[in-house]
């Protein structure tokens, strides 16, 4: 197949065209930077503007501003939507122009989308609790879904925390658990839904290729774990004591209201790729960590 992968140069992105590449498929990467570079990759482009559609078979949507790299102010927030709808709705209304429509668009949303949900087990069918990460996922997925109207098979996978150790929200731990300065954050009750950064590529493919799949999936791996557990389990895989928590009132004293991505419960479980046979690699946390460290 012939793929455009927007986000390609971002953390998961690196993964996934490599692995789509090894896989035989040709990668069309859309970037901001014209000299960007990624493995697998020949071809990068900087606007859809004179790319045709016509030649591609599917689209995977991976674009938007990391959410934790800065403060939630007003300007912060319109940022973070502003990057995900722009791209997602000019992706589109790409596929909407072509004559022989690319099949199928992957596109990725979040965990947010379901809201601070405390114990509660949450799968794709599960309502929702309002508030801003909410509001950003479910304008991001109503945007992925007109594509719909347009014959295309839409995928969105709505992602946990991915973990690897050169990039994303472990490589912002790494540096205070080495020293021993790792611990809970808040009340370490609250769920982590988390995954391997290769089970995330290897879910993004899988969506693409498998052409039964559409709507909804929950991307994280099938066994979550509580905050205490995690950085315990991430103490062990650094033989480094994880012992000194971080009191809910100074994260939000630090982050303000960002503060809720570190307290914020969610106990999400992958049923849709569960029930529909996608076989992970890592499902438990301590084999992932001791992956990601080995070497």
């Amino acid at each position: 197949m012939r793929i455009l992968v927007t986000g390609g140069t971002g953390f998961v992105g690196r993964r996934l065209c490599p692995r789509l590449a090894a896989a035989g498929h040709e990668i069309v990467v859309l970037s901001r930077r014209a000299n960007a570079r990624v493995e697998g990759v020949a071809r990068v482009v900087t606007k859809l503007d004179g790319l045709e559609p016509d030649g591609f078979d599917a689209a995977v949507n991976l674009a938007g501003e990391p959410i934790g790299d800065a403060r939630w102010t007003p300007e912060r927030k319109r940022l973070l939507l502003d990057s995900r709808l722009g791209v997602t709705r000019a992706v589109v209304d790409w596929i909407g122009r072509a004559q022989r429509r690319p099949a199928t668009l992957v596109s990725a949303s979040a965990v947010g989308w379901y809201g601070d949900q405390a114990d509660r087990v949450l799968t794709e069918d599960t309502a929702p609790v309002a508030g801003f990460t909410h509001d950003l996922c479910a304008a991001w997925e109503r945007e992925a879904r007109r594509a719909e109207a347009h014959g295309t098979r839409v995928c969105v996978a709505r992602i946990g925390v991915v973990l690897d150790r050169d990039g994303g929200a472990l490589a912002k731990m790494l540096p205070a658990f080495r020293l021993g300065g790792g611990g809970p954050l808040g009340p370490g009750r609250q769920w982590f839904p988390w995954l391997h950064r290769d089970d995330m590529a290897g879910i993004l493919q899988w969506l693409v290729e498998t052409e039964s799949a559409r709507g909804v999936y929950n991307a994280s791996a099938p066994n979550p774990v509580t905050n205490a557990e995690f950085t315990r389990e991430l103490g062990r895989a650094l033989h480094r004591p994880a012992v000194l928590p971080v009191p809910g009132f100074a994260l939000k004293a630090l982050f303000g209201e960002m503060s809720e991505l570190l307290l914020m419960s969610d106990r999400m479980v992958p049923k849709r790729l569960l029930d529909e046979g996608f076989p992970f690699r890592y499902p438990t946390l301590a084999p992932a960590l001791a992956a990601i460290f080995a070497g």
